[in-house]
């Protein structure tokens, strides 16, 4: 590898986009999806009782809780890299969620599909080469901004039927919240899983062989 090609993989960099996907990345889009998914079970305790303080605090700020339900896209798209993984990934997230039982049934891989959607959008933006940190947590925000038009237009009482203070604080809520619990949580999160060698057969885990 030339130094120039190593010092791209340190920085996040693919050099050649490779859309064709394999039978590992399906593999492995599962497992992510389905490990996403248990996270998310677990999140719609607490970031369900968080989202509810916050809100009862002042109408709009629940939107900081939010992130952790966005985090598989991120997660999807710096581990796979290709286009269609942070989609595959936050839907199969979500599905899981909701086999394995919530408040919102249906509409939880609705959400999944819209925010899904959200991510893939910001690396597609990138042309599916850059996968920094900034990148990360530009697709938080990016799932963020989903979220919040899916949530503008559905369900028995769409928030467009809300104050603009509303929304206005509930989009720069989720725009945090999906930077920093998505964008860089989900970004620590797949360096570590690199770090421990499961990601050898990927490009987010031959960067962290080159970082030692």
């Amino acid at each position: 590898m030339s130094a120039s090609m190593s010092a791209s993989a340190a920085q996040g960099v693919t050099a050649v986009a490779q859309p064709r996907w394999r039978v590992v990345d399906i593999v492995v889009a599962a497992v992510l999806g389905v490990a996403t998914g248990l996270i998310f079970w677990g999140w719609n305790i607490v970031g369900g009782a968080w989202f509810g303080a916050a809100d009862a605090v002042t109408p709009g700020l629940g939107g900081i809780a939010v992130g952790i339900w966005l985090i598989g896209g991120v997660i999807g798209g710096l581990v796979i890299r290709k286009p269609g993984a942070a989609l595959v990934v936050e839907v199969v997230a979500a599905i899981i969620s909701m086999l394995i039982g919530n408040v919102w049934g249906v509409s939880t891989v609705l959400s999944g599909i819209v925010q899904g959607v959200g991510a893939e959008l910001i690396f597609a933006l990138f042309l599916y080469r850059r996968f920094t940190l900034p990148v990360a947590m530009l697709a938080g925000v990016g799932a963020g901004a989903a979220a919040w038009i899916f949530e503008m237009f559905y369900g028995s009482s769409p928030n467009f039927l809300k104050s603009f203070e509303f929304n206005a604080i509930y989009l720069g809520t989720l725009a945090v919240s999906g930077a920093l619990l998505a964008g860089l949580v989900g970004w620590l999160l797949v360096r570590a899983l690199a770090a421990t060698g499961a990601l050898s057969r990927f490009a987010a885990g031959r960067e962290a062989r080159q970082e030692v």
